[in-house]
């Protein structure tokens, strides 16, 4: 295995990493700056207030999102230990 293929890995990996991890964190940030901008406009300094419905929303996102992000991940892993395979055939 040269350092092109270790290289190719590392690339496949951070990219299912944030195709894994983006819509959950996508989802904390959407509702987060909801809950910021609805606190401006009402002037609610209330610290607690963002957890809830950030707990709730990110729970349901991923419900939404594990088959897709669980799909990413088997992908990645097979692909994986293919390679690993090959590397003892060759």
């Amino acid at each position: 295995m040269n350092q092109i293929a270790v290289m190719e890995i590392g690339r496949e990996a951070m990219w299912v990493v944030l195709m894994t991890a983006g819509p959950i964190m996508m989802a904390g940030l959407l509702i987060g700056l909801a809950i910021a901008l609805f606190q401006a406009l009402t002037t609610i300094q209330e610290m607690t207030l963002t957890f809830v419905p950030k707990i709730i929303v990110i729970f349901f996102a991923i419900i939404i999102m594990l088959p897709f992000m669980m799909t990413n991940v088997v992908e990645f892993a097979q692909t994986l230990f293919d390679r690993m395979a090959n590397l003892g055939v060759s």
